[in-house]
Formats: C-alpha cells, sequence, structure tokens
C-alpha cells in the first residue's frame, strides 16, 4: 500500500487501518452482502439460549448463525461505522467451533467438553481494547496501528472454549475517555437511531452494532460509564459488575496501573434474558481458571420475582452537577410509578455527598497530570474536544489555575470576566483540585476513597435499601460533537457508581417524545436556568427534545458489591413492573437496519 509523501507517521497508519477494514469487507463473497432470508431472519429472533440448544442439536450450523449475522452487521456498520476489525472466517476456525457437528449435546457424546459448551453458536462481538491474538488493540491510538498482540485476553480464551462466535472488534474514541465515540483511527460511530446523534463511548461501536442486530452479546469495559452510557444513548441492556467478579485480564487501557479505579470488562445485550444468560454462563466456566484477577466466587440464583417480597428502592435524583433533563427525569420517574403500582417501596436516598465523591474520582483519573493520556498521541493526532479540554487544564499552571478558580467564586469577577453574575462553585473547585499528584497525595486520596465508601455502605444499611435507581446520564443521545459542552462531567450519575464498586445495570425504559419531553419556552432566561452552574448550562444547550425524538432512554439499577445476580434480578422486577404497568420500549431503528 502506497501513501503519499505529505502524509504524517499517525495520517499514514489510519489511512492505513481504515483500508485495511475495508479490503477485509469488500473481500467477502457476494452472499454476505444479500437481504437476510426467511429463515435467516427467524435466527435474529432466537434468544441466547435457544440459538445454543439449536446449534449444539445439529438444527443450525455455526456457519448459517455466522452467515446471518455476518449481513446485519455490514449493514450496521456501513449505517453507523461501529467496526474496527472483521473475523467473520477467522470465527469460525476456532477449534470449538471447528469441531462442530449434530447431536453434540446428545446423552450418546464422549467429549464432555463439546457438550459443555454453553455458548455454543452464540455471536460475540469484543470491544477494539481486548486483546485477541493477531489483531491490534489500539485503544484508539495511531501509533498502536500494525501492532498485532500475541495472545488473547482472559475473557475471548473464555468465550472460544464456550463455542462463541468472536466475529468482530468493534470501534473505540482516542484513549477511551470520551462521552463519543470518534477517532483519526477508526472515524466517527453514530447512534443507529439517528445517524446525527453519538452512541456514546467508550464502547459506542459496541453498543451501535448490537442495537442495530449485528451481535448477540457486545463485551465492553467500563471506567466511569462507558458500557452504561452507550447502552443508555442506544437502547440495549448492560451490567457492569464489581473488580474482579467478570474477567479482565488482558484488557488494555490509555490509563493502566490506575488500580484506584480499574476499567472492568462488561457485556451489553438487546435483552435482559440474554444478559443474564450470558453473565450466568461466562461465570459457570470458572473465570478465575482464566484470570488469576477474579474472584472465585459461583454463580448464585436469586428470583426476586418468585420471592414475592416488596422491595426498597432509592431514588437518587440528581448528581450535584447536571440535574436530569425531562426525558431522562421522566423515564426514570416511569420506573417509579411501575414499582409502586405493584406495591414496592420506593424513597428518595440522600446519599453521601455525590460531588464530594466525584471531586475524589476526578483527581484519581487524572492523578498522573493526564501524561498516560497524553504521552501515546503522535504529531497531529489529538483526543475529543472534552477530553482535549481536561488535559489542556491539566498541564496549567497550578498559580493560573488557582486565578481562575478565585474568579469563579466570585459573583463580581465572574460577570467582569463574562462567565456568568452568579459565582460557579463547582467549577471553581474542580479548577483548584485538579492537577499531578505526588504519590503521598494520591495515597490520601486513595485513603479518602476508602473512607467515603464506608459512609455509602452505613447510609445503605441505615436505610435498609436493596437498589438505588439513578438516571443513567442527564441527557439522551447527544448531537454529534455534543460532548464539547456537555464535558466529560456529565457522566458522573455512572461514574460515581465505578468509585464505589457497585455493580450497576442499564434498562432501557422509552424514548423521547417532543411533547412530553421540551422544556419551558423561557426556560434559558428562567431563574433555574440562571443558578445552573457553568457545567450544567453547557449540557443543557445541548438538550432538544425536537431533535432528539425516537431516542432511546434508559434507568440505571444499583446493587452492593459482587450482588450481580441481585441486581440481574431486580432489572427483571423492573422490566415486569413496567410491562404490567402497559410500558415496553419500542425504539424504532431506521428500515435500512431493520
Amino acid at each position: 500500500m502506497i501513501f503519499p509523501f505529505y502524509l504524517s507517521p499517525h495520517q499514514r497508519a489510519c489511512v492505513w487501518k481504515q483500508k485495511q477494514r475495508q479490503v477485509k469487507i469488500d473481500s467477502l463473497p457476494s452472499s454476505y452482502f444479500t437481504r437476510p432470508s426467511l429463515a435467516e431472519q427467524k435466527i435474529y429472533t432466537l434468544s441466547l439460549s435457544q440459538l445454543v440448544s439449536q446449534c449444539k442439536s445439529g438444527l443450525l450450523s455455526p456457519s448459517s448463525i455466522m452467515l446471518a449475522y455476518a449481513k446485519k452487521t455490514i449493514r450496521a456498520h456501513k449505517a453507523t461505522n461501529c467496526l474496527a476489525e472483521v473475523m467473520f472466517h477467522e470465527a469460525l476456525k476456532t477449534p470449538s467451533i471447528a469441531n462442530w457437528g449434530p447431536g453434540l449435546d446428545s446423552d450418546g457424546t464422549s467429549d464432555v467438553l463439546l457438550r459443555e459448551r454453553p455458548l455454543m453458536g452464540v455471536p460475540v462481538s469484543i470491544k477494539e481494547t481486548i486483546d485477541i491474538a493477531g489483531h491490534d488493540s489500539t485503544i484508539g491510538y495511531s501509533r498502536n496501528v500494525g501492532k498485532p498482540v500475541k495472545e488473547s485476553s482472559a475473557i475471548v480464551r473464555l468465550l472460544q472454549d464456550a463455542g462463541a462466535l468472536i466475529h468482530v472488534k468493534t470501534s473505540v474514541p482516542t484513549g477511551l475517555i470520551a462521552i463519543e465515540t470518534s477517532s483519526d483511527v477508526f472515524g466517527r460511530t453514530t447512534n443507529p437511531y439517528n445517524p446525527a446523534h453519538s452512541s456514546g463511548a467508550s464502547t459506542g461501536g459496541g453498543a451501535a452494532l448490537l442495537a442495530s442486530g449485528g451481535s448477540k452479546i457486545e463485551v465492553g469495559t467500563d471506567l466511569a460509564g462507558s458500557v452504561r452510557i452507550p447502552a443508555h444513548f442506544c437502547g440495549v441492556w448492560s451490567l457492569k459488575g464489581s473488580a474482579g467478579r467478570f474477567p479482565t485480564w488482558g484488557n488494555r487501557s490509555p490509563l493502566m496501573g490506575l488500580e484506584a479505579l480499574p476499567s472492568l470488562v462488561a457485556p451489553m445485550a438487546n435483552s435482559l434474558d440474554d444478559l443474564t444468560e450470558f453473565w450466568k454462563r461466562v461465570v459457570e466456566m470458572k473465570p478465575w481458571q482464566y484470570d488469576h484477577t477474579c474472584v472465585p466466587l459461583p454463580w448464585r440464583p436469586v428470583n426476586l420475582q418468585e420471592e414475592g417480597r416488596r422491595l426498597k428502592w432509592g431514588v437518587i435524583w440528581e448528581d450535584g452537577t447536571i440535574p436530569p433533563s425531562p426525558a431522562c427525569r421522566r423515564a426514570l420517574s416511569t420506573v417509579i410509578s411501575a414499582l409502586k403500582k405493584q406495591g414496592h417501596e420506593v424513597v428518595d436516598f440522600k446519599p453521601p455527598s455525590i460531588m464530594e465523591g466525584l471531586k475524589i474520582g476526578y483527581q484519581l483519573l487524572f492523578s498522573d497530570g493526564g501524561e498516560q493520556a497524553r504521552a501515546p498521541l503522535q504529531r497531529t493526532e489529538s483526543t475529543s474536544p472534552p477530553t482535549q479540554h481536561v488535559l489542556n487544564l491539566l498541564k496549567l499552571p497550578k498559580l493560573i489555575k488557582s486565578l481562575l478558580s478565585l474568579v469563579l467564586r466570585s459573583r463580581t469577577l465572574s460577570y467582569i470576566f463574562g462567565l456568568g453574575s452568579q459565582p460557579d462553585q463547582l467549577s471553581a473547585e474542580l479548577y483548584s483540585i485538579l492537577h499531578t499528584k505526588t504519590v503521598m497525595e494520591e495515597r490520601r486520596l486513595v485513603e479518602e476513597r476508602d473512607n467515603y465508601r464506608a459512609e455509602w455502605h452505613q447510609k445503605l444499611i441505615e436505610e435498609g435499601v436493596d437498589f438505588i435507581l439513578t438516571v443513567p446520564h442527564a441527557l439522551p443521545a447527544l448531537e454529534n460533537g455534543g460532548s464539547e459542552r456537555a464535558t466529560l462531567m456529565s457522566a458522573g450519575y455512572t461514574f460515581i457508581i465505578s468509585l464505589l464498586d457497585y455493580p450497576a445495570g442499564i434498562i432501557p425504559v422509552t424514548t423521547v417524545s417532543p411533547s412530553l419531553d421540551a422544556l419551558p419556552a423561557d426556560f434559558y432566561s428562567s431563574p433555574t436556568f440562571n443558578q445552573f452552574n457553568m457545567i450544567a448550562k453547557g449540557a443543557y444547550l445541548e438538550y432538544n427534545a425536537e431533535k432528539m425524538k425516537g431516542l432511546p432512554l434508559g434507568v440505571q439499577i444499583v446493587g452492593r458489591r459482587m450482588e450481580e445476580e441481585k441486581v440481574l434480578a431486580g432489572m427483571k422486577v423492573i422490566e415486569q413492573a413496567l410491562i404490567d404497568f402497559g410500558i415496553t420500549f419500542d425504539a424504532k431503528l431506521p428500515d435500512d437496519l431493520r
């Protein structure tokens, strides 16, 4: 492949990567580009359990499943630009798949392993940062292009042994720390429901593919909401567990070694049943035998519906940074109404200061002054605008940040410098605390984090709540480029849960309605808006119920550490309550993705 001499190494790497991806797609047989047959349409309707059962019994072959999902995948990529790597043929060569034969689960089969492949024939897409031998894990940085890894991650090896069809890697933003999935390496990934809007980040490629029907399961990663925000934006189900519950070894992050806030591997699915089955089957594969960081904790079935117990749900309405938009608040209110109708107790939950927790989290996240995220960038390469803003802020001398903080705290100085007539205490504090930490400062922050976790634990015990409910994000899916005004600080609703290391699931509830979710006509000149901090004002300038019409809206369900099974059961309670309340999630994909 010949490149013009005037291209920089960064530009050459990006051109090469995107051409490599397109060549793989263009080289596929013509059958991959035809419309799905009636038989393939039936394959799409099968649950994860049904796929496995029919594949193991011989009613379906892995190759027929792969062809069906490959067709959807190609259409999804054309619509959203969600792929990083294409591995359709490679998926079928995995030993557990290549040795497939009809009736492998019959009693007469002598090969126990063949009969025990719990994910046989299930199409699983993998986030680009998770290692698969022979493929790049670039993290969206051009300097990592063309450097295939030698060994697959723990989760990939487990899935291959389980018989899964690992058919693609999905796109990520540069350096992952973002609200939108866009990079020079892969381009911009858009929302399948509206290409003018974002799919979220950093597992945005996986969420777009999954919502488009190109995969049964997406295995992504989550540090501050990187699975949960895309799930909310794209209308799919997800569950981030506690550290050590799901295999994570072999996942690459721009912040390797950040033990205080680890990036965790987490799945997404197109239904709660599929998500639950996937979690269950992975844990039953004993992931601690693949990943030394996994806790050897077997699957513990929980069925809250069978127990018939009335549950206590605590609601957190605001994170202290950005109040939920009308659309997101309505989704949360809908869940509350459905639960109350079932007889459950729903109360407002007043946790320890979320803002104090977020300040601890932000300082830990950027304790290196942003150097790890900045160092891999090549000349002419950049991160997303909101990430770049934080990196630039971190590089400012402390004296300058102290002066900026002083201006923001003063009503008079804020007015003089055109920052509004109200002091902005939140922004002022962020300016004063975001700087490179010494080892001792970082250790003190870890101690503060642990004390903060202890306060939450005590509060949950005192209140006796079973679950916490929040919005996943203050806004529905942002317009492309909208994260510049919404900023990274809009991830507070998910980030605080990561700091606490609690399991958290996302369940889609409804969609944006211009008639129900519009802001008042005079909102931007109202006292309410005027009282917002700068971060909230910027975020609300991105909210437009008319433009966001039909976009998904989700709710976040939070449980206690290591209680993933209970959170999934709680999600099931919500799903049934919504059905009984007459609410079913019915977002409409464009015709070319149906």
